[in-house]
């Protein structure tokens, strides 16, 4: 189920979903130790002896975030129970700790008594064994500990009610459903907890009061956050909370948006502050940290792409956030294979190696796990900041033999001699081994971006080395991946028992090869590739949107490949988008990238998450979601369509970028 709320501060990262259950519970990293993997945290009302869990049949709930923040405010009503909750929480932005304030109405016109119970069942560092989980009278809080993970649950009307038991026959859940908590103030093993408050409401009355989880590695740390918790105030934390993202997107705010409507705007900024949450402190960008993709991959998305994190800085580069970018830069400095000079496959956001199912060896012949996009586009990405951010020559100095080098002289070296093209690797899909026009492109990108970084520190001789790999490629490119009898650019090569075969495929990725300047987005090859991408891609159903390619198997719905060449998604659509931003003669010809924008915008979730890709019948959200890809991508169209707009000025110009 998609995540309806993301709250994180680059530590403590908490995700709820639609019916209001709390799903993911990231710490110390985002989006490494989920502590509620195969778990979740619900709440249930208690009413004159009739119990519910909210998201039940009968709750009508609805989310949002307050303006430019990420305080979010879910309001849950239930007719029957003539109860109504009101949850307005947010994760400080500076200690690891996560509060909500509860506001609970008797709807009723008699008095009543109302009781109201929170479970969790923790997984603390993701899996269920040897966990341990007790009342502390020092707080007045319950705490869960495994290992080095500390989590304590507080409130401000103390912790009187509560059960720690077992899983079992449903364990502390079903403890509460009678409206009573009888938990021992000790367990361990596979365990579960919940608290519970009780109050008596009059008719119409309201009652408000606050609940925090305070995170931390030790039983000193969590009780000291709990203690400034109770110093501060929760209420004076959500506010703290709210003016400080609000500040925090006044350097997004600078900018005129042109002619874009406010809900495009609006959708922009909260893009920003999921691109910001979904960066570890340590500068890992997560793809996601929607975990329900387990249940058909039994792998997630809560690793470090480096492409997903290259193109993620960029897209923070444009919007006036250089310092996020720089900390994925440094990040990117630590995990390259310094030896090698390449990428692997992904990483966990504290820098060891994630899973992979790229093969080491094919036809009995080793070869690299990866994909050598990867490692170009961190070039080009610190390429464009140096050219954004020449301020931060310094910080390039100090890692210019750690990352440039190696990985530039890994990108010119790991060429055929012959073409000039880069050797086999796995396409930016991780589906095929090959030759890919989208990987050459970054190739060519990336030696050129680090060409400029060799020339800023001095290094004529290495930048004179990789602009010549650099056309090599280009030239390898043009004569090797275009094809003329279908005045198009192929996919790319892939290795038959015959030797290298064309892949004419369809693919939306061809929007490389003029994206990072290989070609000109007038060059008619170009424009007769973008063309076949934005017929033949195109999704004919009223749902609409652009394809990654044709007969794309990934979360399949029909093989009517004529009527639908693959799944919408989101990225392939902002793709065809910026393309005709570049090419835009006029502004009355940007109006059809707006109407791009606007329908990513139809698509995003009440709360303005946006996903991978979308069903091509219903529009429903599949895959995962929010996807940082899939806002990035938005950013940097918005970022397109505003430099365009300034281009043209009052005239009219007749050409491309």
């Amino acid at each position: 189920m998609p995540r309806e709320i993301v709250l994180g501060n680059g530590r403590l990262l908490v995700n709820l979903d639609d019916h209001y259950r709390v799903r993911d519970l990231y710490y110390p990293y985002t989006g490494k130790a989920n502590h509620l993997l195969d778990g979740v945290g619900e709440v249930g009302v208690w009413v004159e002896g009739t119990f519910s869990w909210i998201g039940e049949t009968g709750w009508e709930i609805g989310s949002l975030y307050q303006r430019e923040s990420l305080v979010a405010v879910t309001r849950a009503i239930n007719p029957g129970l003539q109860v109504e909750l009101c949850f307005t929480e947010a994760v400080d932005w500076e200690q690891e700790v996560w509060v909500r304030r509860v506001q609970l109405r008797n709807l009723a016109s008699i008095p009543r008594e109302v009781r109201i119970f929170f479970y969790h069942d923790f997984n603390l560092g993701g899996y269920d064994l040897g966990d341990t989980a007790f009342y502390d009278p020092v707080s007045g809080g319950l705490i869960h500990y495994k290992e080095c993970w500390y989590l304590l649950l507080g409130s401000s009307e103390g912790i009187g009610r509560y059960s720690i038991r077992k899983q079992g026959s449903g364990g502390s859940r079903v403890d509460a459903e009678d409206g009573e908590l009888a938990g021992p103030p000790a367990d361990q093993g596979n365990i579960n907890s919940t608290v519970g408050f009780a109050f008596a409401l009059g008719a119409g009355e309201r009652r408000e009061f606050y609940v925090w989880l305070a995170a931390g590695e030790g039983l000193a740390e969590v009780r000291a956050r709990h203690e400034w918790v109770k110093r501060k105030g929760p209420e004076e934390i959500l506010q703290r909370v709210q003016l400080f993202w609000r500040q925090w997107l006044r350097r997004a705010q600078r900018k005129h948006f042109a002619d874009l409507t406010e809900e495009l705007v609006a959708l922009y900024l909260h893009s920003l502050l999921l691109l910001r949450a979904h960066t570890d402190a340590r500068g890992g960008v997560l793809a996601a940290t929607d975990t329900d993709i387990l249940s058909t991959n039994r792998d997630h998305y809560a690793y470090v792409w480096m492409r997903d994190g290259a193109l993620v800085a960029h897209a923070l580069d444009r919007a006036g956030y250089p310092e996020i970018s720089r900390v994925f830069f440094t990040f990117a400095a630590k995990v390259l294979h310094s030896h090698e000079g390449f990428f692997w496959h992904k990483y966990h956001p504290d820098g060891t190696i994630g899973s992979s199912w790229l093969a080491w060896v094919r036809a009995e012949e080793e070869q690299l796990p990866i994909q050598e996009d990867e490692t170009a586009l961190v070039l080009w990405s610190l390429g464009e900041h140096l050219r954004l951010y020449p301020e931060a020559f310094d910080w390039l100095l100090a890692s210019f033999s750690t990352l440039v080098v190696p990985a530039a002289d890994f990108l010119m070296r790991y060429r055929d001699p012959v073409s000039g093209l880069p050797r086999p690797s796995y396409d930016l899909w991780e589906e095929r081994f090959g030759i890919f026009t989208f990987t050459a492109s970054t190739v060519y990108a990336g030696l050129k971006g680090a060409a400029y970084l060799a020339i800023l520190v001095g290094e004529r001789e290495r930048a004179r080395l990789w602009k010549q790999a650099a056309e090599a490629v280009r030239q390898g490119v043009v004569q090797h991946l275009y094809d003329p009898e279908r005045q198009r650019f192929l996919r790319g090569l892939t290795h038959t028992p015959r030797g290298w075969s064309p892949d004419p495929t369809l693919d939306a990725s061809l929007w490389a090869v003029w994206r990072f300047g290989l070609l000109s987005p007038d060059d008619p090859r170009v424009k007769a590739t973008m063309a076949a991408l934005g017929e033949g891609l195109r999704v004919r159903t009223p749902v609409g949107g652009i394809a990654r390619y044709r007969g794309d198997y990934y979360f399949l719905q029909t093989d009517d490949f004529a009527t639908v060449p693959g799944n919408p998604w989101l990225i392939t659509t902002l793709w065809l988008a910026q393309y005709q931003a570049v090419q835009a003669a006029d502004k009355s010809e940007l109006f059809r990238v707006q109407e791009f924008l606007q329908w990513v915008a139809r698509h995003k979730s009440p709360t303005g998450m946006l996903p991978e890709q979308v069903h091509p019948f219903t529009g429903a959200a599949l895959s995962v979601s929010p996807l940082t890809w899939s806002h990035a991508t938005f950013v940097e169209t918005v970022e397109a369509y505003i430099l365009r707009w300034e281009r043209l000025g009052p005239g009219n110009l007749t050409s491309g970028e």
